[in-house]
């Protein structure tokens, strides 16, 4: 006896989503990301959109929600760039290096972009490969990369020297024309930091002091030392507002 063609067929159960407050709006997300679901349908769209709205505002505060969201927007939307890279970025922030691996990659082969290069490499280094992290970061063209992601890489390769105990070449590392001890972009606080904490670990502890300061006053003049996230402006001679703090 034939059995009824359903009970060969295999059962897909539907993952509950999680909850979006209804103030939140696919306005919420950024243009560019909005942009990217134009391939979906009208409602799918709107949907993954919220998802990723989330998943932005949650990413700091409550990672492991954050990254729930990016899952539902994924099973919605896995094969739209921007949503593979949200779903990377939360999986490296609650520290599923794999899965951020592969998130990475499926990202890169669909967006032709190497914009997120510097979490490849450190989520190499989560899975204890630093090694492969290195040879991930060399394979980079680095005058393709804007200055921020050539920051953020020269970091993560300065942390994968670090992981080979290859101090001096750390420091290496972060030898870049990035470096200006006189100027504060954004990335500037995160790379003085790097910088001196390598300082600190090869005993250089003067020149380690200087970065630190270098650092903080960095911070302070893009407005980063208080409890907003944003930069209020983009460049500033540290010389000058350490002048104007004296006055």
């Amino acid at each position: 006896m034939d059995r009824p063609r359903s009970e060969f067929a295999p059962v897909r159960e539907r993952v509950p989503e999680p909850e979006i407050p209804e103030e939140i709006t696919p306005r919420d997300l950024h243009p560019a990301a909005r942009n990217e679901l134009k391939t979906l349908s009208k409602e799918n769209a709107e949907q993954v959109a919220r998802h990723l709205a989330m998943a932005a505002r949650l990413i700091d505060e409550d990672p492991e929600r954050a990254h729930e969201h990016a899952l539902a927007a994924s099973r919605r939307a896995g094969r739209v760039a921007v949503v593979r890279e949200t779903l990377a970025i939360t999986s490296y922030r609650i520290g599923d290096f794999a899965l951020a691996l592969r998130e990475l990659r499926t990202y890169r082969r669909i967006s032709g972009k190497d914009d997120q290069i510097a979490l490849i490499v450190d989520s190499e280094r989560g899975v204890g490969r630093p090694d492969r992290a290195l040879e991930e970061g060399r394979a980079v063209e680095r005058s393709s990369l804007t200055p921020a992601a050539r920051v953020a890489l020269a970091i993560a390769m300065s942390g994968a020297r670090l992981d080979r105990g290859e101090t001096e070449l750390a420091l290496g590392e972060l030898e870049i024309p990035e470096l200006d001890p006189d100027r504060a972009f954004e990335w500037s606080p995160a790379l003085f930091s790097a910088r001196a904490a390598v300082l600190e670990d090869l005993g250089r502890t003067d020149e380690a002091a200087f970065w630190t300061q270098r650092a903080e006053a960095a911070a302070s003049a893009l407005g980063l030392d208080d409890d907003e996230d944003e930069i209020i402006i983009e460049e500033t001679e540290l010389e000058e507002t350490e002048e104007e703090n004296e006055d």
